[in-house]
């Protein structure tokens, strides 16, 4: 995930005086991004959607659709992290701009593994794809995957496509809990809850109904 917040292109400052700083649009943009992101994790949408479009302003600026449909790919690869899943349709108006990488990952959000290049997608997706390469495989790489939201990304995928065990699920509720995430610890609390009271486990359901009240009554920031 975050290496597609970076392919914005946005460069960062470098400490070496003799080169220049880089374009306005590319610091504006990338400060506007990632304050989405922390918005639309923390559950502000007021916030979250503010900060995209000040992003989407800032590129727009370079006239750039490939740019463009990365941007799209960000806040669409956020909204799987929180089990929002739905049509990325502003990247989807871009997709014919869009180069390989981005066609690759856009694939990959959406759970459309069938012949994916997964050479072209971040190196902590390429194994997960490969080990849930049928229908039926149940090994999974989740924890290997360092980055929080990349992880959040990835078992918002595997749910999406139906291979997340239990044990991954508890380990995308925990992530986004370590992490202060309010709406997708949400999200995966909710799964957690319906599993337990699918399997009739009344204890298991009543703590993780403890958990969710006590999310609810914290005032997003």
């Amino acid at each position: 995930m975050k290496k597609y917040v970076l392919l914005l292109g946005v460069a960062v400052l470098s400490a070496c005086a003799s080169k220049p700083p880089p374009p306005d649009w590319q610091a504006n943009a990338f400060a506007a991004i990632n304050s989405y992101s922390s918005a639309y994790l923390e559950g502000n949408t007021r916030v979250a959607d503010l900060e995209f479009a000040r992003a989407t302003t800032e590129v727009s600026r370079t006239g750039r659709t490939d740019l463009m449909a990365r941007l799209a790919l960000v806040r669409c690869a956020t909204q799987v992290a929180s089990l929002v899943f739905e049509p990325c349709t502003a990247y989807l108006a871009l997709a014919t701009d869009a180069q390989p990488p981005e066609q690759a990952y856009a694939a990959f959000i959406g759970g459309q593994w069938t012949r994916l290049d997964t050479k072209l997608l971040p190196v902590a997706y390429q194994g997960l794809v490969a080990s849930h390469a049928s229908a039926s495989s149940a090994v999974s790489q989740l924890n290997q995957i360092e980055d929080p939201l990349s992880r959040l990304v990835a078992a918002g995928v595997l749910l999406q496509r139906e291979q997340i065990s239990d044990i991954d699920i508890g380990l995308a509720a925990e992530t986004a809990s370590n992490q202060g995430w309010r709406r997708p610890l949400l999200a995966w609390l909710g799964v957690q809850l319906k599993r337990a009271q699918s399997a009739g486990d009344t204890a298991q359901a009543v703590r993780l109904q403890r958990r969710i009240d006590l999310v609810l009554q914290t005032p997003t920031r």
